[in-house]
């Protein structure tokens, strides 16, 4: 039931988000909402890399559902860093703007990194999970590091 729930409201999200950057009323409201997506993904990424690094027992089942809500929730975030966004409660660097290629770069490998988790987290198979969580985590780390103020 909560996946469920989890599940919906990430689709939701999704289905909001298309025309996003024209719904925010004020920047704020984008900063908080690429915030709350990062948020959630985190967790549910998260999940999935104590199955990998074995903190927590594998299952398939659910590696598959975090998986899933990874996959939908890194689509969201991007439609957030309009204009007026980099200013506020708020740890993006400058580079995003001013690098906007090598910033667009980087998310788009971090979703086709996402892509092959969700199929090897599919596969019911701890070692698939394994082989490709180490690179997913890797291009997220990579934004971090150059976009992100720790």
């Amino acid at each position: 039931m909560k996946y469920a729930m989890s599940f919906a409201s990430a689709l939701l999200m999704l289905a909001t988000s298309l025309p996003a950057q024209a719904q925010f009323a004020k920047p704020e409201d984008a900063i908080k909402y690429r915030k709350a997506s990062f948020t959630v993904m985190a967790a549910h990424f998260g999940r999935l890399g104590a199955m990998a690094n074995g903190r927590v027992p594998y299952d398939a089942k659910a590696a598959a559902e975090n998986a899933d809500v990874v996959a939908t929730l890194s689509k969201l975030p991007w439609a957030a860093f309009g204009e007026g966004t980099d200013k506020g409660d708020t740890r993006a660097k400058p580079e995003i703007w001013k690098e906007a290629a090598k910033y667009k770069e980087a998310a788009d490998k971090m979703q086709a990194e996402i892509v092959k988790l969700n199929t090897a987290a599919k596969a019911g198979n701890i070692d698939a999970l394994k082989a490709a969580f180490g690179p997913t985590a890797a291009s997220c780390k990579a934004c971090h590091d150059n976009f992100r103020k720790d």
